[in-house]
């Protein structure tokens, strides 16, 4: 069993990855005619600062060739690879490959997606420790994957299997007990979602025309429901109590504000998404470099 001590990660992947990277599903296209886009926008956010790429969606680990090879020290991360999609043999032979090409450079965000969406979806946590067996004997080291953990059972997978744990559409709350299973020396790495829009009633809107597909998942209400909200709160595209919850919104400095609150509640690093009208392929640069600069 592939268990993982304080000591093989203390301070090395968190130095890595940094205080903030982003999440985007548009980052992990296979187009072959996107490739060039990708590679520069990859550079780009190396360039601005950020110490990671969280790949959405169902992303595995070929997604990341292309922008790791654009760059230098950026790590590249599943965010996350679905363990019903891809399986662990196969897995394990990508990570192997690529970890031979670009060492240090990739981690493997792990999850259990959700069971209205995966065909054959059952025991999850079994499912999930199964999985890792399977990595374990294919030589991936346990040290370099993260799981996407939100109730107290996974997140100590998280602790004791893997380097530490990505759980999205989560609260400031929820970092902080997740924070509090974990213990101090694995990664706590959060998707946090961003609307760079001043104006409540659109901010809002926006937030909400993303939020929708989450409320229709037990995995994320369930999880939300033990943070205190209610029913009521997920009617209608979700009440601006839990929009702002899930949300950062308003000027640099509101923003800035609700991002550090993940920091402060026990977060070691943000994965940033940034919500605009629109695609959720699309790639936000403008937004991006804003993003950055207010976190300077």
């Amino acid at each position: 069993m592939g268990n993982v001590t304080s000591e093989d990660r203390e301070g090395s992947l968190k130095e890595t990855v940094g205080a903030y990277g982003i999440w985007s599903v548009g980052l992990r296209s296979e187009d072959p005619g996107r490739r060039g886009e990708l590679a520069e926008t990859a550079a780009e956010l190396e360039e601005l600062g950020f110490g990671a790429v969280w790949l959405g969606g169902s992303s595995t680990v070929r997604h990341a060739v292309p922008l790791i090879e654009a760059t230098s020290r950026l790590t590249v991360a599943t965010g996350i690879q679905s363990i019903w999609q891809y399986g662990p043999a196969q897995t394990a032979a990508r990570f192997t490959e690529l970890e031979s090409a670009h060492p240090g450079r990739f981690l493997l965000g792990l999850g259990v997606s959700h069971a209205a969406r995966t065909e054959g979806y059952r025991r999850p946590y079994s499912a999930m420790a199964g999985y890792l067996d399977a990595l374990d004997a294919a030589g991936v080291p346990a040290g370099r994957r993260v799981l996407a953990a939100l109730g107290p059972r996974m997140l100590e997978l998280s602790r004791d299997r893997a380097a530490g744990s990505h759980p999205y559409l989560v609260t400031p709350g929820h970092t902080a007990r997740a924070r509090a299973v974990l213990g101090g020396a694995p990664l706590l790495a959060p998707e946090t979602k961003v609307v760079l829009d001043t104006d409540p009633d659109r901010a809002r809107a926006t937030a909400r025309g993303s939020l929708a597909l989450y409320l229709e998942l037990p995995n994320y209400t369930n999880a939300l429901q033990q943070l205190g909200f209610t029913r009521d709160d997920f009617a209608r595209g979700g009440s601006d109590r839990l929009v702002d919850a899930l949300f950062a919104w308003g000027d640099d400095e509101r923003i800035r504000e609700r991002i550090e609150t993940f920091r402060t509640a026990g977060a070691d690093h943000i994965a940033l998404q940034v919500i605009e009208d629109g695609s959720r392929d699309s790639l936000p640069r403008a937004a991006w470099r804003r993003l950055a600069g207010l976190l300077r």
